[in-house]
């Protein structure tokens, strides 16, 4: 067959070492990352999945522990409506007959005719972040409850209890290392599988079927069709969680709140020093009247001055959509404005941050934001189920019913060192910045030698 002169780079030489043909038939940067990917996966998903499921099962409950708390202890937060209202000062002054003596923290006058007052007394006797708070209709006077709550969300005994569940199985901060670890896997399993299932359908040319699980034949190719499929369409909602989760956790935590300081993107707060100590207090009811003077309507919190130099702060408390987050800062001398802060004048990133806690607490946009995060608990729940249940497929059929096959050892070994030397320098980062991924990470590869080692003995090579 004759070749066209036009189509032939008549100044490029011969290839008489067919290095042409060496470089298509190389593999691809894909092709050997693929089984350290696939093994990475495997031990995350083996190992890190239980913890994965308790998050997921007590974060769930935690979602719908509004509900449940309004139903609990609704004569504590709700009274009958009524026209009439007594002061604010007076509904404080009968919160301090109830805890006489007792330090006041702070102030949640009701936000509509139904809602009872909270009052905020702070209790040494408890751990940080717990306070206590009597519970005043505002109508009557009358003391509603006493009850012990927890962190700047006020939640009530049940929801507390919930929410430590959740955060660390009720173990203090050895708990906390739980929520830690699968936080920080998290996001690992889930690019990991997106790339392997993305790959797979490349590699098999059968795109419809990424998004779309097989339904026929019946056996793992099936299952793993779900796992795959279910997998990336939760990716997205799964990485936020992850991501999100971080910021409370213990030594990721820490380095997260240092690179916001570094970088100035911390929630801003109004200045309560004062030029000089006033010499009289306007009262709260004064202060309240000053903030709504200034728009801060809906529910806001109000907290006395710090001692004589200081100022009133009240801010609101809304935490759904839209957000409603500003701060004034009131002189106790004259009842005036000193300071003020607009949730629009928040840096992007304080916002972006508020804005992420409240989603991943389910507070966000409300039902709508509860019900997505159940539909993320049971697409993760599915996938760990499809997950061991691929990996039992893999088991030998003889011999009695042992455990799946692991994918192949050594795919390290075959990876370039051009692509390994970035993968071992990106490895260290994350492990500084993760410390427990780095830890467990380190804890997998000697967990994989001491299993090479066991089968080379096992077959004698």
């Amino acid at each position: 067959m004759a070749t066209d002169p036009g189509l032939v780079d008549q100044s490029s030489p011969p290839d008489p070492g067919g290095e042409a043909d060496r470089r298509s038939s190389a593999p691809s940067t894909w092709s050997v990352l693929r089984p350290l990917v696939l093994r990475l996966h495997f031990y995350a998903g083996v190992f890190i999945a239980p913890f994965l499921v308790i998050a997921a099962l007590t974060g769930l409950l935690y979602v719908f522990s509004p509900q449940l708390e309004q139903a609990v202890y609704a004569r504590e937060l709700h009274v009958p409506a009524a026209a009439q209202r007594l002061p604010l000062s007076e509904q404080v002054a009968v919160a301090q007959r109830v805890r006489p003596g007792e330090e006041l923290q702070a102030v949640r006058p009701g936000a509509t005719p139904v809602d009872t007052t909270q009052v905020l007394f702070a209790a040494p006797d408890l751990p940080e972040s717990y306070q206590r708070t009597v519970f005043v209709d505002p109508h009557t006077g009358e003391v509603r409850g006493d009850l012990v709550t927890y962190g700047s969300g006020q939640a009530l005994p049940l929801r507390a209890w919930i929410d430590n569940l959740h955060r660390s199985l009720h173990l203090g901060d050895a708990g906390r290392l739980y929520s830690e670890l699968a936080a920080s896997w998290l996001w690992v399993v889930v690019l990991g599988g997106a790339a392997l299932w993305i790959g797979r359908t490349r590699r098999n040319r059968r795109a419809r079927l990424l998004l779309a699980p097989e339904l026929r034949p019946a056996g793992r190719r099936r299952v793993l069709s779900w796992h795959g499929a279910v997998g990336l369409w939760a990716g997205l909602g799964l990485l936020f969680l992850s991501a999100t989760g971080l910021t409370w956790s213990v030594h990721a935590g820490e380095n997260v709140t240092a690179v916001r300081e570094q970088l100035s993107w911390e929630t801003p707060a109004v200045s309560t020093e004062l030029p000089a100590a006033p010499a009289a207090d306007v009262g709260i009811d004064r202060v309240h009247r000053a903030a709504l003077a200034q728009g801060l309507d809906g529910p806001v919190q109000i907290t006395p001055p710090a001692d004589a130099g200081s100022a009133y702060t009240v801010a609101q408390i809304q935490r759904t959509w839209p957000t409603k987050q500003d701060q004034v800062a009131v002189d106790p001398g004259t009842g005036s404005v000193v300071e003020t802060i607009r949730w629009a004048d928040y840096p992007l990133m304080a916002k972006l941050s508020r804005w992420g806690i409240d989603a991943h607490m389910g507070l966000l946009f409300g039902l709508p934001n509860q019900l997505l995060l159940a539909a993320l608990v049971f697409g993760l729940l599915s996938m760990i189920f499809w997950g061991y249940r691929m990996w039992w497929l893999r088991r030998p059929t003889r011999g009695g019913a042992r455990l799946g096959r692991p994918p192949e050892r050594g795919a390290w070994r075959r990876v370039p060192g051009r692509i390994m030397a970035p993968i071992i320098v990106a490895a260290a980062f994350v492990a500084w910045a993760l410390p427990l991924l780095g830890a467990s990470l380190l804890l997998f590869l000697v967990v994989d030698v001491v299993l090479g080692l066991r089968a080379r003995r096992s077959t004698g090579v």
